[in-house]
């Protein structure tokens, strides 16, 4: 067959290329370097997250632990640790990764991508033209559509607030990495240094009502704004900024309606971007990619499961996303300070009313069948549905949980657990307790 295509070699496409590599498929990745010498605040949950993911390796010389500062509500507390991650050092470490599990590597621009049933055409620039029966679609919140139909439906997905982020990048004194972020009446900002004094300042506005300059005095107003910044003056001192940089990005939350056809697949920030305020975009883009080997699996070898497949992943990228959005709304809404100002009052009330986390209650469990992940495809199985967990549970260390919740209902609890393990018995007890479950 033909090497699958992944377009992107961000952690997401990364994630997906090796997981096709480790299902025995032949795989092309295509990429545009990056040109701009980015840093990313990360959690420890984002560094576990991309361990599993195969990318452990990738973090080895890339990474400064740091004690992040927050100033939020008009209040101050340093008690998070932030991991800066180098991007350009960590996309080294990618690509050598992605070498050493056999992927091959195509450096370039993609120019155009014609997509139809048979199969996608891909110009590259300065690389002629590639062919595969499948394309994984994994260049960012940026990508394109590969049909008109599909470009229509993405003007009309699930956005919120338009956002931009305005990140300066120069060169400072040596001295020790930090972080820290604060909010504003107008947005909030980023702030990091790194060891080698490498310094980094971001500030995310509304698009609609920042009021911002032409394009050719954002640096001059990204200075004034900073040096104007009691907090942005105390982080980095009165130093020299030398090679001064402005980087101007959409950080605009967006859901794609359509993650999944027949032959292709859009996975990372590509299927679902998030406010960069949450910290957590890293995660969320392997959240979407580490399945996607699964569903490809699928959509090739079992195409009678096709539905099903675009199914598994359609909900989860959709649930992702929501509770991503909801989370950021919820921190927004901890600033009372500018209820009325606009990016304050659009943000709180962005994307819905519904709690992020949904109360326990275990005389709302129910069974359905579901698209389940068995033996690297989407297969269905019946699941138990919990008011937190919408999408289901198919089983908990390896007990399937929709068997037990019939047995409870009609046995005593010593009963219904009987043959367990020790390990399982513990598991499957936290989870039904944390469920509601009062024997």
């Amino acid at each position: 067959m033909r090497p699958l295509l992944v377009l992107g070699a961000g952690p997401a496409g990364a994630a997906v290329a090796l997981g096709l590599r480790r299902l025995g498929y032949p795989v092309v990745l295509v990429s545009q370097w990056r040109r701009f010498a980015a840093l990313e605040g990360v959690s420890l949950r984002v560094l576990e997250a991309l361990r599993g993911a195969g990318l452990g390796q990738a973090l080895d010389s890339a990474l400064q632990a740091c004690r992040r500062e927050v100033a939020w509500n008009g209040e101050q507390h340093a008690q998070n640790i932030e991991y800066l991650l180098d991007r350009p050092r960590f996309d080294r470490g990618l690509r050598e990764a992605l070498r050493a599990a056999g992927v091959e590597l195509v450096e370039g621009r993609v120019l155009d991508v014609q997509s139809t049933a048979a199969g996608h055409r891909v110009r590259i620039e300065g690389q002629g033209e590639r062919f595969a029966d499948f394309l994984v679609e994994a260049r960012g919140r940026q990508a394109p559509a590969l049909s008109k139909e599909l470009g229509k439906s993405l003007r009309k997905g699930w956005r919120g607030p338009e956002t931009l982020s305005l990140l300066n990048r120069w060169q400072g004194p040596p001295g020790s990495a930090a972080s820290a972020v604060h909010s504003l009446e107008d947005g909030w900002a980023w702030m990091a240094r790194q060891a080698d004094g490498q310094c980094y300042w971001q500030l995310t506005v509304d698009v609609a009502s920042a009021g911002l300059p032409g394009k050719a005095q954002l640096l001059d107003y990204c200075r004034q704004r900073r040096l104007g910044s009691a907090p942005a003056r105390a982080f980095f001192g009165g130093a020299a900024e030398v090679d001064l940089q402005l980087h101007a990005r959409s950080s605009t939350a967006i859901l794609c309606p359509q993650v999944c056809g027949a032959n292709w697949i859009r996975v990372g920030d590509a299927a679902m971007a998030v406010d960069p305020l949450s910290g957590n975009g890293i995660f969320q883009s392997l959240s979407s990619a580490l399945q996607a080997p699964a569903v490809i699996n699928t959509l090739l070898q079992r195409p009678e499961r096709a539905a099903l497949a675009q199914r598994f992943h359609g909900q989860r990228v959709e649930q992702l996303f929501l509770r991503f959005a909801r989370i950021g709304r919820d921190f927004y809404g901890d600033e009372q300070r500018w209820p009325e100002q606009p990016f304050w009052q659009a943000r709180r009330q962005w994307p819905d009313h519904q709690p992020t986390h949904r109360a326990a209650d275990f005389a709302a469990l129910r069974i359905e069948r579901a698209p389940v992940l068995r033996d690297g495809l989407v297969d269905e199985a019946e699941v138990v549905i919990a008011p937190d967990q919408p999408l289901g549970v198919w089983h908990v260390q390896g007990v399937e949980l929709a068997p037990l919740l019939r047995r409870l209902q009609r046995q005593a609890p010593g009963e219904a657990l009987a043959g367990l393990s020790e390990e399982q018995d513990r598991a499957v007890r936290g989870w039904l307790l944390g469920q509601g479950y009062r024997p």
